[in-house]
């Protein structure tokens, strides 16, 4: 675990910031601190401090330091969730999986900065990349289960599998994409990258007029 005082010990120093009282608090100082020392040589006690609460405060908030990146990711999945069970059963499989996935990803753009910064974390930061694979699973379960249901075979069928994976892969290259260009619209590469899956990779994806 991250450093070793406790609420039991001498409070942290406090900093002139009101003490935290929610998730969002949290992530913003969290990643305030990320973006100043590096999520390594940032521990749990930082950003208790940072906070002006107590380290076993965070942990009513927060299990781990890898989960504070993450967010309220339980509660992403149910929105996923929600998204795709609401598709219209009589619009093509990859259309409905397409306009799902882009509606979840779309974000005000007051969020956008802190997203982006998310992001960055997640898909560049070694020590995340064990629990990314995890969380990825996830959501990728999601994705594997809505495709079973649209083809009416098996979630553990190949064709429900390779959808699960390569729609995954795609968020993950449209995402990269968008980290390398500030100017680029995550909406429109999602977009964009689920209309060249689901058209192939021989020609150009298609496109809405």
């Amino acid at each position: 675990m991250d450093g070793a005082n406790d609420d039991s010990g001498q409070r942290p120093t406090r900093t002139g910031r009101p003490p935290a009282t929610s998730r969002a608090v949290l992530e913003r100082v969290g990643f305030e601190l990320f973006a100043r020392r590096g999520f390594d040589r940032t521990t749990v006690d930082d950003i208790a401090a940072a906070a002006g609460i107590g380290r076993r405060t965070f942990f009513r908030y927060f299990a781990s330091k890898n989960d504070l990146v993450w967010g309220d990711f339980a509660a992403e999945l149910v929105k996923l969730d929600a998204l795709l069970a609401a598709t219209d059963p009589a619009a093509p499989m990859m259309d409905a999986l397409r306009g799902a996935v882009v509606e979840f990803n779309r974000f005000d753009p007051a969020v956008v900065p802190w997203h982006r910064q998310r992001m960055a974390l997640i898909l560049r930061v070694p020590t995340l990349q064990a629990d990314s694979t995890v969380r990825y699973a996830s959501w990728r379960t999601l994705v594997t289960e809505f495709a079973a249901h649209r083809t009416g075979r098996a979630a553990s069928d190949l064709l429900p599998r390779l959808i699960g994976h390569t729609v995954l892969a795609a968020c993950i290259a449209a995402y990269e994409h968008w980290l390398t260009d500030e100017q680029a619209s995550l909406s429109d590469l999602l977009d964009q990258g689920l209309r060249q899956l689901a058209a192939g990779f021989e020609g150009p994806a298609p496109v809405l007029a």
